[in-house]
């Protein structure tokens, strides 16, 4: 990757004019700005960044964001209120679904007018074009006006262009959201193979692909830059600041509870129980809980201890893949909870989620009560996976209510660590199922609320 800006973003802003009636218009123009009749909306506010060859930037935020507008000014269809883009070489943008595309030309011919937009004359256009038709697979729609395809359809063609006009810079805003699955995995390799000699922007609402595909990230909010980093840092502010959106801002969490937290556990090195018994052995290091990391949530319940144990209840320090294990997740209720609902995410080092489960399902029918003031305890039995060499993580969460609707209570980020650090797995991993969830009383000891089920 190069040092070398290709995009630079300095202190750009843009205003539209809003006005209450049509008439305000026509005042405005006849005062010729003496006076004011509108109410000035300010899309983006003082944006300064800069793009380096062969960087892949994420750009996110909830809608209204600013994102589009600031894709529309750094291709030109928008002009900025104040700041300046400059940039060295060509662009292709992939923006509002259908751009560049008219409705009543047939595809082939809004290849044609499509590439010509984005720059190629008709001899290039003419020696790409069998690259785009193979690329885009849609057949004899090819010969149909574009106003009789599916959304997946334009968006198939329009990527298809975009794919094939030799740009330096491409930016995707949103457009694989509405692609089928094969059809985004395709578009995936492409703009992965695509970063070998080029340079993407990419604006998406999907956290794991931000993750996947980017080295860098932005969140925008109310036109500004709330944060640019590395896009796990990102996309754990975006996930908090949509959780704080639709059930209000958390508070700290303050557990009154250390004595439970195991400051003396036993742990047991596990890795001569499976010695050469198996050709894809998978060694994997946990390290212990890290109750200050990052979190959010309202703090009606907070998570005290994270752990993995084995079927002995002996935490482990060390894993064989595909060795049974529990999760063990234990929680503090700081007020009267009706229908806990605790889960986990597994995910690698780039904050992608590979497994992770919930105990909804298995507590739907007769929830959990758990009364103010009592610890209690959610376990989830599984055969750990083989996992490639690298570092993982288990982001665990409470919340109260339904799968739909619930209210937040704690979430914590990389709660747990673990390392993978001898593998046959060479990429991705094995997966395991769920053996068995339960949520127990920590104080009482019994087990009514256990829920057995098994996986065929």
């Amino acid at each position: 990757m190069s040092c070398n800006p290709v995009l630079s973003i300095s202190r750009i802003s843009k205003f539209f004019e809003i006005y209450q009636r049509p008439s305000h218009r026509l005042f405005q123009m006849i005062c010729r700005g003496k006076k004011q009749f509108f109410t000035p909306f300010w899309a983006l506010k003082d944006i300064s960044f800069e793009v380096n060859s062969g960087d892949c930037i994420g750009i996110i935020g909830k809608n209204g964001a600013g994102k589009s507008t600031l894709l529309q000014v750094i291709t030109g269809t928008l002009s900025p209120s104040s700041g300046s883009v400059s940039c060295a070489g060509r662009i292709a943008a992939l923006l509002e679904l259908g751009s560049g595309f008219n409705p009543e030309f047939t595809g082939l011919e809004n290849i044609y007018l499509n590439a010509s937009i984005l720059g190629l004359n008709s001899h290039e256009i003419d020696e790409q074009l069998d690259k785009i038709i193979k690329f885009a697979d849609i057949g004899e729609f090819l010969h149909q006006p574009i106003k009789t395809y599916s959304s997946g359809m334009v968006v198939r063609l329009a990527f298809a262009v975009v794919a094939h006009v030799n740009a330096d810079i491409l930016i995707i805003d949103e457009a694989l959201a509405v692609g089928d699955a094969f059809f985004t995995q395709k578009c995936m390799r492409f703009l992965r193979n695509f970063l070998r000699t080029g340079t993407i922007l990419f604006v998406s609402h999907d956290a794991a692909a931000v993750n996947s595909l980017c080295n860098r990230a932005i969140l925008l909010e109310s036109g500004t830059i709330k944060i640019c980093g590395s896009p796990k840092e990102v996309t754990e502010m975006y996930l908090k600041d949509m959780y704080e959106a639709q059930q209000g801002a958390f508070s700290e969490n303050n557990s009154a509870v250390q004595q439970f937290i195991f400051s003396n556990e036993s742990r047991r090195d596990m890795r001569q129980d499976f010695f050469n018994s198996t050709n894809l052995r998978n060694d994997i290091q946990v390290f212990k809980f890290k109750p200050n990391e990052a979190d959010f949530g309202a703090g009606g319940v907070t998570i005290e201890h994270v752990t993995l144990t084995d079927k002995d209840n002996i935490p482990l320090s060390w894993i064989v893949g595909g060795e049974s294990v529990a999760l063990k997740i234990f929680l503090l209720a700081k007020k009267d909870v009706y229908s806990p609902i605790v889960g986990f995410f597994v995910k690698n080092y780039l904050g992608q989620n590979l497994f992770g489960d919930n105990t909804f399902l298995t507590y739907q029918m007769s929830p959990v009560r758990v009364s103010a003031g009592e610890m209690f305890e959610a376990s989830f039995c599984f055969t750990m996976p083989i996992l490639e060499k690298g570092d993982f993580s288990f982001s665990v969460a409470v919340a109260e209510g339904t799968q739909e609707n619930h209210i937040q209570h704690d979430w914590k980020h990389d709660a747990l660590i673990i390392r993978s650090v001898a593998s046959s797995c060479a990429t991705g991993m094995i997966g395991i199922p769920m053996q068995h969830i339960e949520i127990k009383n920590g104080s009482s000891g019994e087990n009514d609320n256990v829920r057995y089920f098994s996986h065929i």
